[in-house]
């Protein structure tokens, strides 16, 4: 079932949208070489609860962490070990939260110290695949729009769009109704409507778009071993067009 939310209702999952947003802001000075992964995920485990949220991710399906961290080509679903960051890594980063019964969730990628002009070029084009997607999410148009916008752009730019996973609305549940593909024809899927709240999150590979599931049964790897990038924000559709939602407290 596809929802759509009255105004408090957006105004509920904004809040919880902000707490992950300004989670990874805090986080990001710490996002450098010799950081050890597994004390961001207990960072932001910290913050979020101090905030009156629960982490969202922490427990779901069985997932054992607060974050999903992505090292280069790991594209999602990353268990926060005791990996350690390293100058020229690309790593994404994924959170969620819940709080009074709605949800947030948003995701960035982000460099560690230099990186090669590639990888840069990945960063840059998958968060302007995201916004290009954005721009699509207004009432009357389509599921598709969005997809179609994401994986032009990408493509256009010599990279790849992963096909196995997708977005999704979002609200009362992590995950709900529709599905929001990266790929896809304009005009073709489920139609946009007013109030819906939905999450765009292109998932971008440098080489083959072809994914593998590693031991641990969470990590999505790239078959090929080369990088893929992450950008994700939670956005309500409303009559003057997307507003996003998953901006921190000091973005306004």
């Amino acid at each position: 079932m596809v929802h759509t939310r009255s105004d408090r209702e957006i105004e509920k999952i904004a809040t919880s949208c902000q707490i992950v947003a300004d989670t990874l802001i805090m986080l990001e000075p710490y996002i450098i070489d010799g950081a050890c992964v597994s004390d961001l995920d207990k960072m932001a485990e910290d913050y979020i609860i101090s905030c009156g949220a629960r982490p969202a991710f922490k427990g779901y399906m069985g997932f054992p962490a607060t974050l999903c961290v992505s090292i280069d080509d790991a594209v999602v679903h990353g268990i926060p070990g005791k990996d350690i960051l390293k100058e020229g890594q690309i790593v994404g980063i994924d959170c969620g939260a819940e709080l009074d019964g709605y949800y947030g969730d948003h995701a960035r990628s982000f460099a560690i110290g230099n990186i090669d002009t590639n990888k840069k070029k990945l960063l840059d084009v998958t968060k302007e695949s995201l916004l290009k997607g954005i721009d699509q999410a207004i009432p009357g148009n389509f599921v598709g729009d969005i997809g179609n916008a994401v994986q032009e752009h990408a493509e256009n730019n010599g990279f790849s769009v992963v096909r196995e996973l997708v977005g999704h609305g979002i609200g009362t549940s992590l995950h709900e109704e529709p599905q929001i593909p990266n790929y896809g024809n304009a005009k073709q899927g489920y139609q946009l409507r007013i109030g819906m709240c939905i999450a765009i999150e292109p998932m971008i590979n440098a080489g083959s778009r072809d994914v593998i599931t590693a031991n641990d049964g969470w990590t999505i790897l790239t078959k090929d071993g080369k990088p893929s990038a992450h950008f994700e924000h939670t956005i309500a559709i409303t009559k003057q067009g997307p507003k996003i939602l998953s901006v921190g407290s000091s973005d306004g």
